[in-house]
């Protein structure tokens, strides 16, 4: 199985819809990152992956608003068309098995990380910047980065 993972933000509101008994939340996420050119200037480029996820918790759609940050991971597709003028071009899509949603604290000091997961090694109540755990009481490596 080939895995993605993508952190990014909702280019605009979910939409959910029902087949065959069965609750779809589709959406797309965008990634930016900047980086220089061959000639020092600075450029931003930014990839767009189409989600579906399909679950029977259909709860986690109301959160899915423009804007908001998300970890997803998921089976990747490629999928070409070719645009109105005739030139060819490529989406990626993601069949989503991880949801969850990455934030801090709303307006009203509330927690703003809610998860959803329909894999079982996930835990529900975690946010992404918990993901990645350290323990204190052991030396950290030498590493260059």
């Amino acid at each position: 199985m080939i895995k993605l993972q993508v952190i990014g933000n909702l280019g605009g509101d979910c939409i959910q819809r029902e087949v065959n008994g069965k609750t779809v939340i589709n959406f797309n996420v965008a990634h930016s990152e900047k980086f220089k050119d061959s000639a020092g200037n600075l450029k931003e480029k930014t990839t767009w992956v189409k989600c579906s996820y399909w679950t029977d918790r259909n709860a986690v759609a109301q959160y899915l608003k423009k804007g908001k940050t998300v970890y997803v991971e998921g089976s990747p597709e490629a999928e070409s068309y070719t645009t109105k003028e005739g030139q060819p071009a490529a989406n990626l899509k993601l069949t989503v098995f991880n949801l969850q949603l990455v934030g801090g604290v709303n307006e009203s000091g509330q927690s703003d990380a809610h998860s959803s997961s329909t894999g079982s090694s996930s835990n529900s109540s975690s946010k992404v910047g918990s993901m990645v755990t350290s323990n204190e009481d052991e030396p950290a490596d030498d590493l260059p980065f």
